[in-house]
């Protein structure tokens, strides 16, 4: 997995100047987004002609009319049989893959009539009436005569594969991006989730092709926040490496990639997908809480699907489906409460109920235990404690939710100071760390970075093909460090300095510069190369006792204990050892002398090859060149 660079842009801002008109387009099953490069050389998600950044995935046939994004969507209430939605997580699948729980009720989808196991769309539409004969010239009373054919529209029935809709709705997708860079798209980045098989994306890449998208790479979803995550922009205060949790809340499901970042570059170290969670269940719960509401309010009974199929109010679901996105983001975006008004919901009644968000996160509390459990499980099978986790980050809009991300962070066993987009205040007003533009604009920056892969740098291209053999990368399995012993009694046995973290991709190389101490006597500089190994150790800790409240009590309620984690560290191997005569008093050498002992600086590099040869040079700054090194033969 490939990140862009540290400075917030794919390229610097005068070099942005020159990429070419390129896009990152996210496709979900339920919104899309484009993104472009500012300018600046920054990636920002831009609004099509409807004014809207989330474009809803829907397209709708009303007589000879065809709708795309929220018109469409609008036309669930009226027109739901000839609307189509959810048709990204079908593309590439047979007619007799799809289980019944998974299409959509929408659109009738039907077997493809000339294709075998092709699953197809069937609407009805009205085809435009043929044009009238022209007039004869010639006098020839035949043609002139010709009665004129009616100009009324035909009904008709129209077969569209998933494919075609799938290329219909990509080509309105890169027609706003035209229309608002003012020239022709060279190169697009479109995300895919890691659960889309090869056929899935094979399906989808033919589409984008098919509605005139230069397709650079289809980037799983995890590689593309990536893309956003390792840019300074968003984080300048985050250390450069870290442990990354990705929380992605789709529609109908829920997918989590735990992500191991070093020095720009992502590598994953675990991943999940489940149906569990998704931003539908928690329109259900809405829909059902303000149904409830109307039948309180108005004695009048209104039935939803989740409560008996059979006598469900569709057309009145329908209107509450749309009604409660605007209340989600109502939620997402104030503390107070959040209203839900639809005009003749039933029976030609208005309905207007509001939810404060204390009952809104009681209401889909299951929701977000499914996602902390799911969660807690990836961490399992992974074997790494929470505590070790550095930050998370939030993808779709139902991450938006302040209520989740303060589920996530007191019951998932993180540490407090855990970064998370709301921790660092980027997601209000839709900034840097919005979840429902992550995708976009790191599928952005990454056909930047490679639209600025060219000559030399062909190989390196190659690895973003789908398929490619150099997307094999090796890491470290143990994190590498010096040992410089002393008479500490800590568990390192002496000075630890830590030089390679973990799960780093290879080839490495790192350079540190730090102060050791030394021997007054000896004035000998040594240290150990070892490989460790990272963990969590829990203490229980009684609290401190406070002041009585009665003092008439005999009996003290007895305090629970509270645990305390601290990250340990553990040797598991040593690689090799040296020692040189350190310099000291050479004028330029930073030194200083307390408590009977010197310290001199020192710079150590590291180097890894893929092989797994390890080569470590220490040298003590102002004194040139290398006092001791260590090399390991590959094993």
């Amino acid at each position: 997995m490939v990140s862009s660079t540290q400075n917030g842009s794919a390229k610097p801002a005068e070099e942005a100047l020159n990429l070419p008109a390129l896009v990152g387009i996210n496709l979900g099953d339920s919104f899309a987004s484009i993104a472009v490069l500012t300018k600046e050389g920054l990636a920002e998600c831009i609004a099509n002609e409807d004014g809207e950044r989330q474009i809803a995935c829907a397209i709708s046939f009303f007589g000879e009319e065809m709708y795309i994004g929220s018109p469409a969507k609008a036309q669930l209430v009226k027109n739901a049989k000839n609307t189509i939605v959810g048709f990204r997580n079908l593309l590439g699948k047979k007619f007799s893959e799809i289980p019944q729980s998974q299409i959509p009720t929408s659109a009738l989808i039907i077997q493809h009539p000339e294709i075998p196991d092709e699953p197809a769309y069937k609407v009805e539409i009205l085809q435009p009436a043929p044009a009238p004969l022209p007039k004869s010239t010639t006098g020839t009373p035949a043609a002139s005569s010709a009665p004129t054919p009616r100009s009324e529209p035909i009904p008709a029935e129209r077969i569209l594969t998933v494919s075609e809709v799938t290329t219909i709705f990509l080509k309105s997708l890169l027609q706003s991006a035209e229309d608002f860079l003012g020239k022709k798209v060279q190169g697009a980045v479109i995300t895919v989730p890691s659960t889309f098989t090869d056929a899935q994306k094979e399906a989808l890449e033919n589409a984008a092709t098919d509605a005139g998208i230069p397709v650079l790479q289809l980037s799983d979803e995890s590689a593309a926040t990536a893309a956003v995550t390792t840019t300074e922009i968003w984080g300048a205060t985050l250390p450069s490496d870290r442990t990354q949790l990705i929380v992605d809340v789709g529609s109908s499901s829920l997918s989590l990639s735990l992500l191991a970042i070093r020095e720009g570059l992502a590598h994953v170290l675990a991943s999940s997908s489940s149906t569990s969670a998704g931003g539908t269940a928690i329109d259900s719960k809405l829909i059902t809480f303000f149904a409830n509401e109307f039948t309180k309010k108005t004695k009048t009974k209104l039935t939803v699907c989740s409560e008996n199929p059979s006598t469900a109010d569709a057309r009145a679901e329908a209107k509450l489906r749309l009604a409660v996105e605007h209340t989600k983001r109502t939620i997402s975006a104030s503390s107070g409460a959040a209203t839900c008004s639809v005009e003749s919901l039933k029976d030609g009644l208005d309905f207007t109920g509001s939810i404060n968000r204390l009952r809104f996160d009681m209401l889909v509390r299951p929701i977000y235990d499914s996602v902390v459990r799911a969660v807690v499980d990836l961490l399992e099978s992974a074997k790494i404690d929470p505590h070790l986790v550095d930050e998370i980050v939030y993808v779709g809009g139902t991450t938006c939710l302040p209520g989740l991300d303060e589920h996530i962070c007191l019951t998932g066993g993180f540490n407090e100071d855990i970064n998370t987009p709301f921790s660092m205040g980027t997601v209000i007003g839709g900034g840097v760390g919005d979840p429902t533009t992550v995708l976009a604009r790191g599928s952005a920056l990454q056909a930047a970075l490679i639209a600025s892969l060219t000559g030399e740098d062909e190989d390196l291209r190659n690895a973003f093909e789908r398929g490619s053999d150099l997307l094999q990368v090796k890491t470290t399995s143990k994190s590498l460090g010096l040992v410089f012993p002393d008479d500490s009694g800590n568990e390192t046995g002496g000075t630890w300095i830590p030089l390679l973290p973990a799960e780093t991709t290879l080839p490495a190389r790192r350079t540190v510069t730090f102060d050791v101490g030394l021997s007054e006597k000896s004035k000998r500089l040594a240290f150990e190369l070892w490989e460790v190994s990272e963990g969590i150790r829990v203490e229980k800790i009684k609290p401190e006792k406070g002041e009585a409240v009665d003092d008439d009590d005999d009996e003290e309620e007895e305090e629970e204990e509270i645990e305390a984690k601290h990250k340990t560290i553990v040797k598991e191997g040593l690689l090799g050892a040296a020692e040189a005569e350190a310099a000291l008093g050479i004028k330029g050498i930073s030194q200083s002398k307390a408590a009977g002992k010197w310290t001199t600086t020192v710079e150590a590099t590291i180097i890894v090859a893929v092989s797994g040869a390890v080569d470590v040079s220490v040298r003590e700054i102002g004194k040139g060149g290398i006092v001791a090194t260590i090399k390991v033969s590959a094993p």
